[in-house]
Formats: structure tokens, sequence, C-alpha cells
């Protein structure tokens, strides 16, 4: 039971982490934000997502299926015995992501992208958690 609120714990952690990397770390290392941006300020992104570079958008995206991916990953390999814990984190950060992506303002394609990349995440982090449990 502890080694599943763990896994659960650190599949989460793990899952936010990998997603910073990509948006922050790298997205905006490759694709600088606009003079005078401010990240952190969700009303500035709400009337400003036009003027965001489309690879930053993209390193979005990546950051999200990866994250999932990652976090799934985790998961069951700290669990070993449960599903659950993975389960867990996916629902976490797909709530997320559906959380972000519909709050602001995005083209099409970028809706697109995340829906395929948020079920191709599950099914790959489901894959690679059941990997390491039970075995």
């Amino acid at each position: 039971m502890i080694r599943n609120i763990l896994a659960t714990i650190v599949g989460f952690i793990t899952a936010g982490i990998v997603v910073y990397i990509f948006e922050t770390l790298i997205g905006h290392s490759l694709f600088p934000l606009p003079d005078g941006a401010k990240p952190e300020d969700m009303e500035w992104i709400k009337n400003n997502m036009t003027k965001l570079p489309t690879g930053a958008k993209i390193c979005v995206v990546v950051g999200h299926f990866m994250g999932i991916i990652s976090g799934m990953f985790i998961a069951g390999f700290i669990s070993k015995t449960s599903m659950i814990p993975a389960y867990i984190v996916a629902v976490i950060m797909i709530l997320a992501t559906a959380f972000v992506t519909f709050l602001l303002p995005k083209e099409t394609w970028f809706i697109i992208a995340e829906v395929i990349g948020v079920i191709t995440s599950f099914y790959f982090g489901k894959t690679l958690a059941q990997r390491n449990v039970f075995n």
C-alpha cells in the first residue's frame, strides 16, 4: 500500500519534471518567447497566444506526451504489484493537459495534436508500466 502511494507520488513528480523540461527548458531555449512575455501570467498568455512561437507550442505537446509516458512508467516501475498508481498519474496528467488545452485559446492543430498525444501516450505509458508490474 505504501509502495503504491509512493509510486503514485513519484510518478506524478516525474511527469511534472518532464513536462517542465520540455516546455520551459527546451521550448523556451530553442524558441524564445517575444520580448515582454509573461509566461507565468495566464491573462497575458490568453491575450498573446498568436505571438508565441509555433516551436514552443510543439514543445508543449511533446512535453505532455513524454510526461504522461514517463510518469506512468515510473509509477509502474516503483509499484511492481499494481497498475493503479500508473493510472492515477495518467488521469491527473490527462486532466491537467485538458485543462490547459481548453482554458487557453488554441489553434485547431494544437488541440488535435494534444488529443492524439494524450491517447497515444496513455497507450505507450500503460505498455511500459505493465512491463514492470507483476514481473
